[in-house]
């Protein structure tokens, strides 16, 4: 984690009950899945770590939780590395961990892996029919043929952890529009689609791109957060 982000992991169970009830718990959903043949299965969860840091950075009441680095990840199964939990099993991890942090003031889930929307969603709706402060943040997606693994994570890559970047393995995968390809996905996967495991074209990434990207993303969360909060 950032160095001086507030985290949960190396505190006292005392230190976190002097302040876990006026204090938000940030947790970063993330995924262990393929990302083509150039970036890391991490991506999802460093992504997910990067905007929670940003969030408490910016909210003096949050503190990081560990991530969760396993989620609903089956439409990649074909490929190497990828480590899925599924829908149903995610759905009920979320519902036990949140209700395992009702010392804290709320819980903001920020996932950044689009396999895991469904599952969440069913998951915040019962905490929050329970009576729970919960809120659930994604990203916006940033165009229907930059999917993934392509020019956008590629270059929050080039931010976040450039030496994990395989540039000269960065190749195009499929470029249709996401909305053609629903059909074919839900039938046989990522890998009826694109090869590679791409599905966009990485090309043109860059550093700078990936940290406008964040900070446009934290500070949608950020905003987010202060409506619900």
């Amino acid at each position: 984690m950032t160095s001086g982000c507030p985290s949960l992991g190396p505190m006292t169970w005392p230190a976190v009950g002097e302040v876990a009830a006026t204090t938000l718990l940030a947790l970063p959903l993330g995924s262990t899945e393929q990302h083509g043949p150039h970036l890391p299965v991490s991506t999802d969860t460093m992504v997910a770590v990067a905007l929670a840091e940003r969030l408490a950075t910016a909210r003096a009441d949050v503190i990081v939780a560990p991530p969760m680095p396993y989620g609903s990840s089956g439409e990649h199964a074909p490929f190497p590395g990828t480590l899925s939990i599924g829908q149903t099993a995610l759905e009920l991890v979320v519902v036990e961990l949140i209700r395992s942090a009702d010392a804290f003031a709320g819980v903001v889930v920020v996932s950044a892996h689009g396999g895991n929307a469904e599952p969440l969603g069913r998951a915040t709706a019962t905490l929050v029919g329970e009576g729970r402060r919960v809120l659930a943040w994604s990203p916006r997606p940033t165009t229907p043929t930059d999917a993934h693994a392509g020019r956008t994570e590629t270059s929050l890559m080039l931010a976040l952890a450039p030496a994990t970047v395989r540039v000269d393995a960065a190749a195009a995968g499929n470029r249709r529009p996401i909305g053609e390809l629903v059909g074919a996905l839900r039938a046989g996967g990522v890998a009826a689609v694109s090869a590679n495991g791409v599905l966009g074209d990485p090309e043109g990434a860059s550093r700078q791109e990936g940290l406008g990207l964040l900070d446009a993303w934290a500070a949608d969360l950020v905003s987010r957060v202060e409506a619900w909060a």
